[in-house]
């Protein structure tokens, strides 16, 4: 079988580049194209050559139509917008989309599901083996540990560059809990707390944000009981997880039918 050929969008940023990096050391894939936004001063570089991992032979372009039409998949951690955008072009390529953006809006996520009619898309708050294996502990902790005992509050921090918050791993750890209560996130979720709040409503889950400094991403999942808490957690030293997760999502979903998944999915915890 022929390798599996991958466009990394944003190719020039930092995950960009780890994501070059992790193709080039995985078997089965590599890079066939590397888009970047229109006026990038990194335009015509050869995306290898930037990455630190020498000549590829592919050029950095602003032009994904004729780059999708050639490749069997995209690696997508961009921006809301664009990842909307791409999803359009992978449906009309009939290709792999896997999407570890954060921050989309649900009008966002309407848009990629319609999109997942045409196109085999991954989706996930975040690609990271572990924090989906933790998404499942979390939901197992939740449905065991009952809202009149135990309290939830989901904790996290990232670099002081992150503009979304909270991070799409911490609604990802919060979902999870929400489906083993049985109930919906949206409705049941307290995101600030300031002044006089009043007592903790029953049930209700709870989410702090840290920023600062280079953190790549630490999350903390708290049951707090009487007399008791037990804390689950997961702490990313390298972006090269999400990246290794991202190619091994592309390479479980090539030859799938069209639809929406998740890395759940992908690692056969569904």
């Amino acid at each position: 079988m022929s390798e599996m050929g991958l466009v990394v969008v944003g190719a020039a940023g930092r995950m960009g580049q780890t994501l070059i990096r992790t193709v080039q050391q995985v078997a089965g894939v590599r890079v066939a194209g590397a888009i970047e936004r229109a006026g990038s001063p990194f335009l015509g570089r050869d995306a290898g050559e930037l990455a630190g991992v020498g000549p590829l032979g592919v050029p950095i372009v602003d032009d994904p139509l004729p780059v999708f039409a050639r490749a069997d998949g995209v690696l997508d951690f961009s921006v809301p917008a664009a990842t909307v955008e791409f999803a359009g072009y992978a449906a009309q390529a009939r290709i792999v989309h896997v999407i570890g953006t954060t921050g989309c809006s649900a009008e966002d996520d309407a848009r990629i599901a319609a999109a997942a009619r045409h196109a085999t898309i991954v989706k996930s708050g975040n690609m990271s083996l572990g924090v989906n294996l933790l998404a499942v502990l979390v939901e197992q902790a939740a449905r065991a540990l009952g809202p009149e005992d135990f309290d939830i509050e989901v904790v996290e921090m990232h670099h002081r560059h992150k503009v979304d918050a909270p991070s799409g791993t911490a609604l990802l750890l919060g979902q999870a809990a929400a489906a083993g209560r049985e109930i919906g996130l949206a409705d049941n979720s307290v995101r600030v707390r300031d002044g006089h709040t009043g007592p903790r409503p029953e049930g209700a889950i709870g989410f702090a944000t840290l920023r600062g400094g280079s953190v790549v991403g630490d999350h903390s999942v708290i049951l707090a009981g009487p007399g008791e808490r037990v804390v689950l957690s997961h702490n990313a030293e390298d972006r090269a997880i999400f990246a290794r997760g991202a190619v091994r999502a592309a390479l479980w979903a090539h030859g799938r039918k069209p639809g929406l998944y998740s890395m759940r999915d992908v690692l056969g915890l569904a």
